[in-house]
């Protein structure tokens, strides 16, 4: 069966032909950023098909030039803005964006959301489509927080990067000790507990004796002593010492960071300003990142 015969069917066509999408923001701007450079289209009325214009021009990613940038969209009356979310090169050019208050809506999209059809790509190009894509009404922005939830966000994210990155330098510690033969958490619960780093310490300190170690054990480890002193016989030497030292010391350091306090809610010296640093502070300066002061007293061995 086929349909060979059949008279084609022009009404979809004329239906298509015919329609007209609406513009519901006359003077609108799409903008292209990049890291250094950002690229804007006005739309415009004008002479053009459908009664419409584009002026495209190109900005350096300076913010006083942003300042610029966003005083000729206020001149050109535009009252809608458009860009791609591109990371934290989005951002300075959204606060510039909003900091006169000219504009009725400043919109972050979603790159997913707005991709142009596969083809000949340039920036006036991009920035051309959101803005036609925006004049009618196409686009929808992404949640852009108030400036202070977003500095409270900001702070809350790095926080849990720190937290991550002292789970990593424990487990590079731990890589350390097993290179030396050292199985302390095969006993212990952890290496990263008031015992464990006590006994890391006086490793560092120079004490090798596996049942003089154990011996700082408290509370119940002390019934693993037996265990403790065999997982504590090794070939822990000084560039093993030298790099558990290190390590201790990033990791006290990542410790203050952590628990240093944000101050969201502001007072007299402003939000988030950290607090004053004494003279001559260093992570060595703290008695938890020297190794193993309370063992100097003890016997070394020979």
């Amino acid at each position: 069966m086929g349909f060979a015969g059949s008279a084609p069917d022009h009404r979809a066509d004329g239906a298509r032909e015919g329609a007209q999408v609406q513009v519901l923001y006359q003077r609108c701007a799409g903008i292209d950023v990049h890291k250094d450079q950002v690229t804007v289209a006005v739309r415009l009325p004008g002479p053009g098909p459908g009664g419409r214009e584009t002026a495209v021009r190109k900005f350096a990613a300076f913010y006083g030039v942003l300042r610029e940038m966003t005083r000729w969209l206020a001149a050109q009356g535009v009252t809608h803005v458009a860009m791609e979310a591109t990371g934290v090169y989005t951002m300075p050019v959204y606060h510039a964006l909003l900091e006169p208050g000219v504009f009725e809506r400043v919109l972050v999209c979603n790159a997913a959301h707005v991709k142009n059809v596969p083809g000949r790509k340039t920036d006036a190009v991009d920035a051309s489509w959101l803005a036609e894509l925006l004049e009618c009404g196409l686009l929808a922005g992404s949640f852009m927080p108030p400036a202070q939830i977003k500095a409270i966000r900001d702070v809350v994210r790095y926080r849990r990067k720190i937290v991550a990155e002292r789970v990593s330098e424990t487990q590079r510690l731990g890589g350390v000790l097993q290179d030396a033969g050292i199985k302390l958490d095969s006993v212990a619960s952890s290496i990263d507990t008031v015992s464990g780093m006590a006994m890391i310490r006086g490793l560092i300190d120079g004490e090798r004796r596996g049942q003089v170690l154990a011996d700082l054990a408290p509370g119940v480890m002390r019934a693993k002593i037996a265990d403790l002193s065999q997982a504590l016989e090794g070939r822990f030497d000084d560039h093993h010492a030298l790099r558990c030292q290190l390590h201790l010391d990033h990791i006290a350091l990542l410790n203050e960071m952590i628990a240093r306090p944000g101050r969201p809610g502001g007072g007299d010296d402003g939000p988030f300003r950290p607090p004053a640093r004494p003279a001559g502070h260093h992570p060595r300066d703290r008695p938890e990142s020297r190794g193993g002061d309370h063992l100097r007293g003890r016997d070394q061995p020979g």
